[in-house]
């Protein structure tokens, strides 16, 4: 029998990974080893295709792709001339190396995971704590956590939101279950399980129980303001048990509660008599419940036998319901966790943290291969500018897989090495996948992917650092020369290191969701006039005082030299000799050489190369 193309793909991962310790890598294997058995499995099926792979990427393509990847700037100008006289065959491995081990990289790398969880969050106000997220993710990586340790953190954070940044999915979630179980699956698995809220999945086999399952290890996850001083601070609590008398209120307090609304002292409620107290908006709802006798009004016996309702009050629960969708009044049926992917089951009688544990436990364990699969892709993804599948945030059991051997063995490995996060990113940067250039693609090609490198726009953090590096300003938050328009009064930087930042401004405008596909990105009309427009991006291409140009300038006082010069700076690469002939022509036409490289430099700022990666 002949199996479908989704079928055939998850038959051969299946085996893959059950024939796991016969095809991965022998423990100890160097990561350059390993990207060489990767192009040797991809360009065999390139070549089987009847494709041709490209050819290595320039020395000055490469080093400026990888510093973008992994340290989020450009390289200076004198690196770049460095690189590319450096005769060391090993030079493109040993500046992955230094990459890979700088603090930059774990900078880089908690940005882009700040984009992830925050990009689809519910709570607005969990932005409050990104800076102490930031630094904590920034930790993480300088400590070489694997990933399995931050992502269990995260699962099973608790505490001030301002001191403790591993709360930051309970917080960018509210504490709301079906949230925390959508992008739970949709993040840690790759998995996006949230269609089956409602319904059966409509295209792969998860069923409504399954998610509603995963959404029970969350239910008594709650975030609430703190009893303290400090102004807009929260924190992730466990709501363990029910609070007492919630559910059973007293037939005396009701009876009291009753009689203050009796306004006539007739013993019946109507809608006069609450149309300014907390029951006017739903009275009519509470009239359909309890007048049994349908005089239009509730006496004290119909008030105090109306069940409460049952989805409206979910901070009072400590257990997860699945909704009844044809009686949205029923309260649903009480649903036990259950790990989807596995089948894993949490005990009755577990608290909160003892359940977001046990989950955390079910999602990193190595039994569970969709976890070393989300992160591999999207890894890859992010490096090469496509996945093996496509959305990478919804690979799903019933997707087709590029190259499902390569696959297979970057998810082997990556568990292997107990989810070694830097590894990973040594073996996929020094494979020639990676390092291939740029060659555009036939709408009709049927060329396997990877046989050439995949152009991608940069994300904010990286056109912002990118920027500052040109310009010549400090890249932290708390330079005094940001991206804003001006310089801060003694408030205005205050509010600049806090939420106002030049960085936190041009994320507004130029940020986007990482999983988001690249061929979905694109340039927008705001992030087009900030660039044209920006006062501060203005003032720091002039030609005259202590800017970066005016410096050039005063170095070169040959106009081909300065033109090199300023290519390297902002493109990092030198001009063609037709880009340095139309250079030539437009210096010796404006004819004042200052205002001629001002126009020069703004331009190539402004240019669809310098916001890409290449």
């Amino acid at each position: 029998m002949t199996l479908p193309g989704t079928q055939r793909t998850l038959a051969v991962l299946a085996c893959l990974w059950v024939l796991g310790p016969t095809l991965n890598a022998a423990e100890g294997v160097p990561a350059s080893r390993l990207s060489a058995e990767i192009d040797r499995l991809i360009d065999a099926e390139i070549t089987a295709s009847g494709g041709k792979p490209a050819p290595l990427t320039t020395d000055n393509d490469f080093l400026r792709r990888v510093t973008l990847d992994l340290a989020d700037r450009l390289p200076s100008p004198r690196d770049a001339t460095l690189f590319g006289l450096n005769p060391d065959s090993n030079k493109r491995s040993q500046l992955i190396g230094e990459l890979i081990d700088s603090p930059e990289f774990s900078a880089s790398q908690s940005r882009y995971w700040r984009d992830v969880i925050f990009s689809r969050a519910t709570e607005v106000r969990s932005r409050l704590m990104i800076p102490t997220f930031g630094a904590w993710m920034t930790e993480q990586f300088e400590q070489r956590q694997g990933w399995d340790t931050i992502v269990e953190s995260l699962l099973t954070a608790s505490g001030d939101v301002r001191e403790n940044g591993a709360t930051a999915l309970m917080f960018a979630q509210g504490g709301e279950a079906a949230e925390l179980a959508a992008e739970t699956s949709r993040i840690f698995l790759g998995i996006q399980i949230q269609c089956a809220n409602c319904h059966d999945h409509p295209t792969d086999h998860w069923k409504r129980i399954q998610f509603h399952q995963l959404a029970a290890f969350f239910p008594r996850v709650r975030v609430r303001p703190k009893r303290d001083s400090t102004p807009r601070s929260f924190e992730i609590v466990s709501l363990d048990s029910s609070p007492r008398g919630r559910r059973n209120i007293s037939a005396r307090a009701t009876a009291s509660f009753f009689r203050r609304l009796d306004r006539n002292r007739d013993g019946k409620l109507v809608a006069s008599e609450v149309a300014r107290t907390r029951l006017a908006e739903n009275f009519q709802r509470l009239l359909s419940r309890g007048d049994t006798d349908k005089d239009g009004g509730l006496s004290l016996k119909e008030f105090q036998k109306i069940p409460p309702p049952s989805n409206n009050n979910r901070r009072f629960d400590t257990e997860h319901f699945m909704p009844n969708l044809a009686e949205p009044d029923n309260r649903g049926d009480a649903i036990r966790p259950v790990f989807f992917a596995t089948g894993g089951r949490a005990s009755v009688g577990l608290d909160d943290q003892k359940r977001r544990q046990l989950l955390a436990n079910h999602i990193t364990s190595k039994t569970n291969p969709w976890f070393a699969r989300a992160y591999v892709n999207r890894t890859w993804s992010v490096l090469l500018g496509q996945g093996f599948t496509t959305p990478i945030d919804d690979m799903g059991p019933g997707r087709e897989v590029a190259h499902p051997e390569v696959f297979e063995r970057l998810c082997r490995d990556f568990a292997d090495s107990d989810y070694d996060t830097r590894r990973l990113f040594e073996v996929i940067v020094g494979t020639r996948a990676y390092q291939r250039q740029i060659r555009h693609r036939d709408p009709d090609d049927v060329t396997p992917p990877f046989a050439a490198a995949e152009p991608s726009r940069l994300r904010a953090d990286q056109i912002y650092n990118s920027l500052l590096g040109v310009l010549g300003a400090d890249p932290g938050n708390n330079s005094r020369r940001t991206l804003r328009g001006r310089r801060s009064s003694q408030q205005g930087q205050m509010m600049a290191r806090r939420r106002n930042s030049g960085r936190t401004l041009f994320l507004t405008i130029f940020g986007f969701d990482p999983s988001t596909p690249q061929e979905d990105i694109t340039g927008t009309v705001p992030q087009a006039l900030f660039l044209m427009n920006s006062p501060m991006i203005h003032t720091m291409v002039r030609a005259r005082g202590n800017t970066r140009l005016a410096r050039i300038l005063q170095q070169h006082s040959q106009n081909d030299d300065a033109v090199a010069e300023v290519y390297l700076l902002v493109l990092s690469r030198e001009p063609s000799t037709a880009e340095l002939g139309i250079c030539r022509d437009y210096i010796a036409e404006v004819g004042e050489r200052g205002e001629a490289f001002e126009d020069l430099m703004w331009s190539l700022i402004n240019s669809s190369e310098f916001l890409s990666r290449r």
